[in-house]
């Protein structure tokens, strides 16, 4: 429960405000509600911007920055055009997990904007709750059995003429006779078809659902306020490794604190043994299991 000086603080500040959702995957369908529910501002979605023009999961647009420019670029974009001083977005990246390498990952970012008190607040959540896959299809049989894998018809595929090709590109199938068609005609067109996951959120309920996780993080890290100004976003900045070995003591890899800075007067604080634990399992020490 979110103490009664903060939902005060929340008020005063974001109450009745209007806040553009750059999206046109229906990602509003898991914003929304936390945002107007917590926040008390007045979100509306932003009719006229392609945020596709920055970038598509398949291809035929190109990402021209990094995730974090892109998602900046995104929102503040679709605040200029609607004149909303308040805006979020997110931004997804997909691929093997940067430390357990054999699992697909989805890395999704969010950001909140507030132009009129000059507040930027980004959170990142990578989750292993992940479909994100891709294979040549040679029948119908490979067909079905990629389609099961992805949870098909409830998340929806893209077949294409090859991995990466951009000459046909179907997405968005969700029906199995429009699959096993769509397949037959590539094809005989192309002679290969490429199968994969579509990771727009409004064809992925996974990919919605981490979405979600973010905006829960989101809207907390909003309602952290730093103890000395007030400011929202007070949140982690850096985490220092080092917490020691339950059987050796030597220093592991694991968080022994976590430091936090105000964005806006700059006050620090640092919160050790984040995780709850003041020792860690010898399993992730270098020394006990090198």
């Amino acid at each position: 429960m979110v103490a009664d000086n903060i939902i005060d603080k929340m008020k005063n500040i974001f109450q009745n405000r209007q806040l553009v959702l750059a999206t046109k995957h229906k990602k509003e369908q898991v914003m929304i509600p936390l945002l107007e529910g917590q926040l008390g501002v007045a979100c509306r979605v932003v009719e006229n911007f392609d945020t596709d023009s920055l970038g598509t999961f398949t291809g035929e647009v190109e990402r021209q920055h990094d995730a974090l420019t892109t998602l900046r670029m995104k929102c503040l974009h679709a605040m200029d055009i609607t004149s909303c001083d308040l805006g979020v977005a997110s931004e997804g990246s997909f691929g093997p997990h940067p430390s357990i390498f054999l699992l697909p990952a989805d890395d999704e970012l969010v950001i909140f904007i507030d132009k009129k008190n000059n507040l930027e607040i980004i959170v990142r959540e990578l989750s292993v709750e992940c479909n994100f896959d891709g294979q040549e299809i040679k029948n119908e049989q490979q067909l079905a059995d990629f389609a099961e894998k992805m949870k098909f018809p409830s998340h929806g595929i893209i077949l294409r003429n090859a991995e990466n090709g951009t000459k046909k590109i179907v997405k968005g199938i969700q029906d199995w006779d429009i699959l096993r068609t769509t397949f037959h005609e590539v094809i005989e067109e192309f002679g290969a078809v490429f199968a994969e996951t579509d990771m727009r959120a409004m064809n992925n309920p996974t990919r919605m659902k981490v979405i979600g996780i973010a905006m829960e993080k989101l809207v907390e890290k909003i309602q952290s306020l730093c103890p000395q100004c007030q400011t929202p976003g007070f949140g982690i900045t850096k985490a220092k490794a080092g917490l020691p070995c339950q059987l050796c003591g030597s220093a592991t890899q694991s968080a022994l604190c976590h430091e936090y800075t105000c964005t806006q007067c700059h006050y620090e604080t640092e919160l050790k043994f984040p995780h709850h634990k003041e020792t860690e399992d010898p399993m992730y020490c270098n020394f006990c299991n090198p």
